[in-house]
């Protein structure tokens, strides 16, 4: 009998339905962690399989997985006897004899689960409406959901370094002090201003660390290339600047060089 080909990628939710009815098949009830551990054991899932997660932190089988309970449960196949233990219903033991090598796609998962989710929402008007079982891909809504946050995230963060490096000098200066308080620079008071400016003798904002301004942080704010580096000379202009606020050279080994984020 040949191998069975290691699964690399995490199947759909409807590809647990079977596997999940095998689990209760020949048990009078079994735990959701033994029913999912049953599930795991059956298909040689690869390592990367096993290890990919959600934003949330839970593991994509493990929540797919839960998709495929949950349906189950609506369509009868299977009934939950109390918080996390399983049982399966007649109903489901004739489907599994009748497709004991099937393995759903979405759109049969459709076609055999849809009128289940209709018969709930109509027993109740007031009921909140139910999320679509179709999804993008191999993809639950949740997934989809979190894909399309994550695309959109990344998207903004492109356009606001396109837009800060075609900003005008003094607010590109503003919105680095603004974003330097936010980090929690300038204390809880957020104590911190622009400087920048004609003969500002390239130091263009300050925020006191302490109450009575005693302790001081100096910004310069400057635009790169994304691939660009801050050079040596660069730097030494700014300790130069530095040096005529009275900063000590004490103070000016934490000076940080290379390639910057705008």
């Amino acid at each position: 009998m040949p191998e069975t080909s290691e699964i690399t990628v995490v199947p759909p939710w409807p590809f647990f339905v079977r596997p999940v009815l095998e689990a209760l098949e020949n048990s009078g009830s079994k735990a959701r962690q033994d029913i999912f551990q049953f599930v795991i054991n059956a298909s040689p899932f690869s390592q990367e399989v096993l290890d990919a997660t959600i934003s949330s932190g839970q593991t994509v089988i493990a929540h797919r997985f839960g998709w495929a309970l949950s349906n189950l449960v609506k369509s009868s196949w299977i009934i939950r006897l109390s918080k996390g233990i399983y049982q399966i219903t007649d109903e489901g033991k004739v489907w599994l004899a009748a497709n004991r090598t099937t393995d759903l796609t979405y759109s049969d998962a459709n076609k055999i689960f849809k009128r289940y989710w209709q018969q709930k929402s109509s027993k109740n008007v007031t009921e909140t409406p139910q999320q679509p079982l179709s999804s993008h891909g191999d993809q639950t809504p949740i997934e989809s959901i979190e894909n399309s946050i994550s695309v959109l995230v990344e998207a903004t963060k492109g356009e606001l370094l396109s837009r800060l490096r075609a900003s005008d000098p003094t607010f590109f200066e503003k919105a680095v002090i603004k974003l330097l308080l936010a980090l929690g620079y300038g204390g809880a008071e957020q104590r911190g201003r622009q400087i920048g400016g004609t003969g500002d003798g390239g130091v263009d904002g300050v925020m006191d660390q302490d109450a009575l301004g005693l302790e001081k942080i100096y910004v310069q704010a400057k635009r790169y290339a994304e691939t660009a580096s801050i050079g040596s000379a660069t730097i030494r202009e700014f300790i130069g600047a530095l040096a005529i606020k009275g900063v000590s050279s004490s103070d000016l080994s934490t000076i940080p060089s290379g390639r910057p984020k705008l």
